[in-house]
């Protein structure tokens, strides 16, 4: 693949992961977009469908990490990074998906922060920010 080619389409990944995150609140159900905005210190905790709230959550971080797989996939060409980074990728959605739905049904004041950054891990591609330095170092190394 062509340079100039990579990096209009990385520019275009990149700005579609923005998109998603600057259009949130017309494609996404989530009561919480608000919420956290505010002193949510001192607010009582949002009507929720618990349903909805999980699967508009679910196609979030399905969109983020298939456009944190094509910006993997366009830095490193590598396969067989890519599939561990999808394994990586559905590893911490079942593991991140747990804590969520206790917080989600379970709503107490002290736990709102703990719930705060799991909720950032599932809806910002904060695992793209991790995975790039990780895999670049193994390049590095191997």
């Amino acid at each position: 693949m062509s340079n100039p080619f990579k990096y209009i389409l990385l520019l275009i990944l990149f700005g579609l992961l923005v998109l998603v995150r600057v259009f949130e609140n017309e494609l996404f159900y989530d009561p919480y977009l608000l919420f956290f905005q505010n002193d949510y210190l001192y607010m009582d905790f949002p009507r929720r469908e618990i349903l909805k709230l999980t699967l508009f959550t679910t196609l979030r971080y399905a969109i983020n990490s298939l456009l944190s797989l094509g910006v993997i996939y366009l830095f490193f060409n590598d396969r067989n990074m890519i599939r561990f980074a999808a394994l990586l990728f559905a590893i911490a959605y079942l593991f991140l998906l747990i804590p969520f739905l206790y917080f989600v049904i379970n709503p107490r004041q002290e736990d709102y922060y703990l719930f705060f950054n799991v909720r950032r891990f599932l809806i910002q591609p904060i695992f793209l920010l991790i995975f790039i330095p990780a895999f670049y170092y193994y390049k590095l190394r191997r």
